[in-house]
């Protein structure tokens, strides 16, 4: 089916500008040194290259006896014992030396025989057949001297910490946070008749991307107000989100007040629910506006948004095939489905047949974007075509697009 906004871009456009917006966010950024207890969530600076091969010796990966396997059995074995923190001593042919995990290999040496395969008697050692290289750790092997292991605007995690470590460092320069202003638009919310639902889901998920976020209150529908609002958060703040106000009603004045104030990049983009999102650059900072619809709200945020904060595009996903026919709206769109996941089985959110009834045959994004009840959901399949009964899906939980 058509429909009539072709100024819409399709997800993966939008994403590209975002990345970009990122890239010259970061370009102008200070750095900062931080432990490598302090890096999970941050921003490479610099890119980090090896200084010397890892290891920088051979070593053993078991508990048993070095030497070189082209000789035969037996071999005798010599009265030293390896280990980690010795220098290693030289054998001649025919020899066996006992060593223990971790410890470097005598420079002759290019095997090691496990201790449960070995015998030895009258120090003469027996046992399996090896080729070289077995339960040995090369030099070099896992790095190499001069290998680029991390770019510069790579987001670190605590596993980075480990490599980081085996390269010598102990501290690591990254790029300090992102400062973000929330404002929620609307006059309902400003005058208290409705609840701000966005905006500490939108401050909890700039944190767990690895940035700071303050609220800063709310404004009502009026066009001068908005344009004021935004236009301070922008001379204080990195970045400004904005909550309400993205469609095309009279009243809805956020993308114009974005428009006088700099260059939208791009507003509406093919994905439901959470359409109305836009992106736009300022003077002093860059600003996302995000759809007022809560779930909605959520789904485009970690869809669209979550890029400029982390630089990850991927969409982790699990397995599952789908419990009921579904049919999707118009064509054109990237449709979000919430499901619940049980046993493999994703389960459509807000069908007759799951906790809450808002639609039987066709997904009804419009309806589900409002319901709080659907963040109970696990995740959502995200599809542009109907989905058929016992069908595999992929699941994106939302844990995985929260971090």
């Amino acid at each position: 089916m058509a429909h009539d906004h072709e100024d819409m871009v399709w997800r993966r456009d939008a994403v590209e500008q975002v990345l970009d917006a990122r890239e010259r966010a970061l370009a102008a950024r200070p750095t900062e040194s931080v432990s490598l207890d302090q890096i999970a969530g941050r921003t490479l600076a610099s890119p980090v290259v090896a200084q010397a091969d890892i290891p920088n010796y051979d070593h053993a990966t078991m508990d048993g006896y070095a030497f070189d396997a082209t000789d035969d059995y037996p071999l005798t074995v010599t009265d030293v014992e390896i280990y980690p923190e010795d220098e290693p001593p030289s054998i001649e042919p025919g020899q066996a030396v006992e060593i223990a995990t971790g410890a470097p290999l005598p420079p002759e040496a290019n095997a090691v025989l496990k201790r449960e395969e070995s015998e030895v008697e009258d120090d003469q050692l027996r046992g399996t057949t090896l080729e070289p290289g077995t339960y040995t750790y090369e030099k070099g092997s896992n790095v190499r001297e001069g290998e680029q292991l991390f770019a510069a605007g790579e987001r670190l995690s605590p596993i980075d910490a480990i490599l980081l470590g085996d390269l010598g460092r102990e501290q690591v320069d990254v790029t300090e946070r992102l400062s973000v202003g929330v404002l929620a638009t609307g006059t309902e919310i400003h005058e208290g008749r409705q609840s701000d639902l966005d905006s500490p889901m939108l401050m909890g998920l700039v944190r767990s991307w690895g940035h700071d976020a303050t609220y800063e209150g709310t404004v009502p529908d009026e066009s001068d107000r908005v344009t004021d609002a935004i236009a301070d958060l922008a001379a204080e703040y990195d970045v400004v989100v904005t909550t309400g106000g993205t469609s095309v009603g009279h009243k809805d004045y956020v993308i114009r007040s974005l428009a006088d104030l700099g260059t939208v990049e791009f507003h509406r983009v093919r994905v439901r629910p959470g359409k109305p999102i836009a992106l736009a650059t300022l003077p002093d900072a860059v600003a996302f506006a995000i759809p007022g619809k809560p779930l909605g709200a959520h789904t485009i945020s970690t869809l669209v948004m979550r890029p400029f904060f982390t630089g990850e595009t991927a969409l982790p996903a699990v397995e599952a095939t789908v419990s009921t026919d579904l049919a999707m709206g118009p064509d054109g769109f990237e449709y979000a489905v919430p499901v619940t996941l049980t046993d493999g089985v994703a389960r459509p959110f807000g069908h007759t047949d799951s906790p809450i009834d808002v639609y039987e045959d066709t997904f009804d994004p419009s309806v589900l974007s409002s319901s709080t009840r659907a963040t109970r959901a696990d995740g959502f399949v995200l599809t542009e075509t109907d989905l058929t009964e016992g069908e595999p899906v992929d699941v994106v939980p939302y844990a995985s697009v929260e971090r």
